[in-house]
């Protein structure tokens, strides 16, 4: 072990990166290093996510991830340390439109098909669970009570703090500028991280920069097809008319959505219309959109009052599929990626971690097949998307 270097260097300390150099750890692999560009770790896009969890995705590799995750989480404070805080109430999922209404009945089915605990449910249900909906126009609704939101914080620290208690070492505010490259028996390999101060040696290098994974990617040459979009999460005061346990639910047609956070409503909706950017102000223009479609939905919201110091933005990193890019790089083959979580990130990053482990101890990851999420599906124009993002 080098003060210098790591045999594995993972270049950023958000929940996925963190959760990489837990599992890496338990396995053994102790020699790691993670660099973090920001004075504190944990406080970029993990930091600033809505923090919901589901298994009510579209495609079966989304839902074997989460199978495989939330199962994860529900034991984390036992098995990791840290603070999960899981709370399993439930998506939500209201739907008026009768071509979305076949797809959301077929997505059911599929997660059935996995095992996922989700159902059908008429408009009229919705009623039992937030009281005073507008339900003239939905046709139905999806639920699953194994959904929910957690801790995004508490489950990074907890893994990051394992990792370091079994050998991991984390350097802050030490951003990577460069990554550089060689060849060993003709194959191209990645031999250094360079930052501003310092070249770290490795064998191998993790990319799980979140918004930052294209640019840091550009670093050794490589196209990684992130950007990052700026997403706002508005909250309330204290509002009673929204009842407490309500799931988080999202009303599709414009995707507004809504949880509680203790006594106040969590709420926003993506500004699918705006470029890519690292902005993180809360856009005060876009709440006005935001509220004409929730009000809409649930007309009590007019009557509560906004708790401006409560707002804040934060980033999703975006793939064009809508799907995490997941494993070793064919053109170089000591470069890993686990990024481009296009919001499902905290979700999924108990079964990232384990996968990404098993990609650089046993050569593939092997637990669950992650071959569709291989950046390879980019050339070969293999692509699958994700239809339930919000």
């Amino acid at each position: 072990m080098s003060e210098l270097g790591a045999s594995v260097i993972i270049i950023g300390a958000g929940i996925v990166g963190t959760s990489i150099a837990y599992h890496l750890a338990v396995r053994g692999c102790t020699d790691v290093l993670i660099l973090e560009k920001a004075e504190t770790e944990v406080t970029g896009s993990s930091a600033r996510s809505a923090a919901g969890v589901r298994h009510q995705f579209a495609s079966e590799i989304n839902i074997r991830l989460s199978l495989y995750s939330i199962e994860q989480l529900k034991h984390f404070n036992e098995r990791v340390g840290g603070h999960a805080d899981l709370k399993q109430v439930g998506y939500l999922l209201l739907v008026n439109d009768a071509e979305t209404w076949e797809t959301y009945q077929r997505n059911v089915a599929l997660q059935n098909s996995l095992g996922v605990r989700s159902r059908i449910l008429a408009a009229s249900d919705v009623l039992h669970f937030i009281p005073g909906t507008r339900i003239d126009d939905l046709i139905g609704a999806t639920y699953c009570p194994d959904d929910g939101y957690c801790d995004p914080h508490g489950i990074a620290t907890g893994y990051l703090a394992r990792a370091r208690e079994l050998g991991v070492r984390l350097k802050r505010s030490t951003p990577v500028i460069g990554i550089q490259t060689g060849m060993q028996k003709a194959t191209p390999r990645v031999v250094a991280v360079k930052t501003p101060h310092e070249v770290f040696s490795c064998e191998t290098v993790v990319n799980a920069a979140g918004p930052w994974a294209g640019q840091v990617g550009a670093l050794a040459g490589l196209d990684i097809p992130v950007l990052p979009y700026r997403r706002c999460v508005y909250m309330t005061e204290p509002f009673a008319l929204v009842p407490n346990d309500i799931p988080l639910t999202i009303d599709v047609a414009s995707d507004f959505y809504m949880r509680k956070e203790s006594q106040k409503v969590l709420f926003g909706l993506s500004n699918e219309n705006e470029p890519p950017g690292e902005n993180l102000a809360v856009d005060w223009e876009w709440l006005e959109v935001v509220m004409e479609a929730g009000i809409s939905r649930f007309p009590m919201l007019a009557l509560a009052g906004l708790a401006t110091k409560n707002c804040w933005a934060g980033l999703y990193e975006v793939t064009p599929d809508h799907n995490p890019i997941l494993g070793i790089h064919p053109d170089l083959p000591t470069y890993v990626d686990a990024n481009g979580f296009s919001g499902h990130g905290v979700s999924h990053s108990p079964a990232t971690g384990m996968l990404i482990a098993e990609e650089i101890l046993d050569g593939r990851a092997h637990t669950i097949n992650i071959d569709e999420l291989r950046i390879a599906r980019f050339r070969e124009q293999a692509l699958r998307p994700e239809t339930n993002v919000y």
